[in-house]
């Protein structure tokens, strides 16, 4: 009997470390984002992923809660060479699991925006007081007490663009710190893991270098305030440019010093079509990889803004690959993400610009800041009861199981740019495990069995 509930121990513990370990979780060390376990630095190839735009999140379903739309999707990322995505809204009282463990198996990370167009779950930019209530901070806390539990989530936005002209920049810069404060404690009381949290801020020198200072900087008033990264939309490299020509130097000479990781949330001018993509080599070069930690593209599906790889029509079940996705992919395919031994060359290079010899902390924050108002006293209260005690799920998030079947979509079509040559067969429509699930160090055992002490929901 002893020997065979030692057995028994013994498989249940393998059970649990096969379902978590899909994928490293990701942190990061100064101002590089790393696998938590090889301490590798890792950088993001990807691309924004919202099909439907705004209007994709509702009661019933998003975008990461449909297992053939995500089957059918994740196809074409991996077609693509991408190792990370965004989304911008989700409703975290739906079922994630089985999209999260799709793209967990596909080597692809999630990188997620908090707010939602819903009603009263994003902040007003102008009033932000109006909105920073208690059902807004439920809301903020759901989606990360959701999206923590799973290893590939890689980071939260605390805010997309919400400082954007005169009158937001008056009024919101304070609350966003409050946000990333609130949901950085409560992390720290109530989750397996704290993920970062960072800022994704419009393409508009004006507000962009004022903010990022003031989100990097630490104050008394907001614990845990500091941004633990920063996400840059651009727009500015448009057609046959040079790292010059775009501006892409003055760029990354802003950000040189910064202390946290930087990376393009939005990037892929559209002004001059097809698109080229031709940022993405100086991007992975030394020119810009220890400043930069790569990027996202805008975006996946085509929507009313014409920034789409892909065109997608539900009513006849089938994706039409356009130009861009082919380009996009050839860059993707032809750039390699930095190897530590590359970066610690550059780091240590005093001919490179953009190298630095010293990792800095972020300082105390100043009494003000060009062109953003800093003294809203934003309430330091509303989520103090949620942090403590944690919020209701509906569904208690975790990776499953998934079969060979599970991974195969043959409910969809896709078609070449033309829209009537398969691009994919059937039999290719597949996802390809690119995470050997059995291959799991000491180290990362040893991390899995303390986080799982330090909150067993978790499994």
């Amino acid at each position: 009997m002893k020997t065979n509930l030692l057995f028994i121990i013994v498989i249940f513990h393998k059970f649990i470390y096969q379902i978590t370990a899909f994928v490293h979780p990701i942190e990061i060390f100064g101002k590089f984002f790393i696998d938590s376990i090889t301490r590798e630095p890792f950088y993001l190839k990807g691309l924004d992923y919202q099909p439907g735009g705004a209007a994709a999140v509702n009661l019933k379903e998003d975008v990461l809660s449909n297992p053939s739309k995500c089957i059918r999707d994740i196809v074409l990322m991996q077609d693509l060479g991408v190792n990370t995505i965004r989304v911008y809204s989700v409703n975290p009282d739906l079922d994630h699991d089985f999209c999260m463990t799709l793209l967990a198996k596909a080597g692809i990370y999630l990188v997620l925006d908090v707010n939602s167009p819903l009603p009263g779950q994003h902040l007003n930019r102008y009033e932000p007081w109006t909105t920073y209530t208690m059902g807004y901070i439920e809301h903020v806390f759901k989606v990360v007490d959701v999206f923590s539990k799973y290893n590939n989530t890689l980071a939260y936005f605390a805010g997309n663009e919400i400082v954007n002209d005169k009158r937001s920049a008056r009024n919101s810069p304070p609350y966003v710190k409050q946000l990333i404060s609130d949901m950085k404690q409560y992390m720290i009381k109530n989750s397996p893991r704290v993920v970062p949290v960072g800022y994704s801020a419009a393409d508009d020198l004006q507000y962009r270098i004022p903010l990022s200072k003031y989100l990097e900087c630490e104050h008394g008033d907001f614990p845990h305030g500091s941004v633990d990264f920063y996400g840059v939309n651009t727009y500015q490299w448009c057609g046959h440019q040079t790292f010059e020509t775009s501006g892409y130097d003055k760029l990354t000479e802003a950000y040189r010093e910064y202390t946290k990781p930087v990376f393009f949330s939005e990037f892929g001018c559209n002004e001059v079509t097809p698109r080229l993509f031709e940022e993405i080599e100086p991007m992975f070069s030394s020119l810009m990889f220890t400043t930069f930690s790569g990027g996202l593209v805008y975006e996946y599906s085509l929507e009313p803004n014409e920034y789409g790889l892909v065109k997608i029509d539900e009513s006849k079940k089938s994706i039409t690959i356009l130009e861009d996705f082919k380009t996009l992919k050839k860059m993707y395919h032809t750039v390699n993400t930095p190897t530590p031994e590359k970066v610690a060359h550059e780091l240590a290079n005093a001919n490179n610009p953009n190298s630095f010899k010293k990792i800095s902390k972020a300082s105390e924050c100043d009494s003000e800041y060009e062109n953003i108002e800093i003294t809203k006293q934003p309430s330091n209260a509303i989520g103090k009861e949620f942090i403590e005690h944690g919020v209701n799920l509906i569904h208690s998030p975790s990776f499953i199981e998934l079969e060979s079947e599970d991974m195969h979509s043959s409910e969809y079509k896709v078609y070449d740019v033309d829209g009537k040559k398969e691009y994919l067969s059937v039999d290719e429509m597949r996802i390809d495990e690119t995470i050997n699930i059995s291959e799991i160090t000491d180290y990362e055992l040893e991390r899995i069995d303390r986080n799982r002490q330090k909150n067993k929901s978790m499994f």
